[in-house]
């Protein structure tokens, strides 16, 4: 079975970001690369990927949001699959955004409650 949707990024978010980098890097051996800006941290990690595994981040917070762990499905069309979503019974949390560098993003929630984000890299 081939997938068009394929589960390509995760994210943790919290707000111990230096202690989630060590824990993950002793633990999987991951390394991370700091690429927020001020204030922002987002530590980019390859997590392993390659033939088996999918890349990610750890993306510091100030606390007020929960932690998270978050899984992101690559889609042709974030709209649409947001559209595709709550026709299903899910929820928008966060609405189709795009960043500076072209990636446009959503955050959604499935019927039974769980957060998952789907998103188109930028173009070539």
């Amino acid at each position: 079975m081939t997938t068009t949707n394929a589960i390509t990024w995760f994210e943790i978010g919290t707000d111990r970001p230096a202690e989630a980098e060590r824990f993950y890097g002793e633990l999987f051996g991951w390394t991370f690369e700091e690429q927020g800006g001020p204030g922002r941290s987002y530590r980019v990690t390859d997590g392993g990927a390659g033939e088996e595994g999918i890349g990610g981040a750890i993306r510091g917070s100030d606390g007020a949001t929960p932690n998270y762990a978050i899984f992101y499905a690559q889609v042709a069309d974030v709209a649409e699959s947001c559209r595709l979503a709550e026709a299903a019974g899910g929820k928008v949390l966060v609405p189709p955004r795009s960043a500076p560098s072209g990636l446009t993003f959503a955050h959604l929630v499935d019927p039974s409650g769980n957060h998952f984000g789907v998103f188109t890299p930028p173009a070539a």
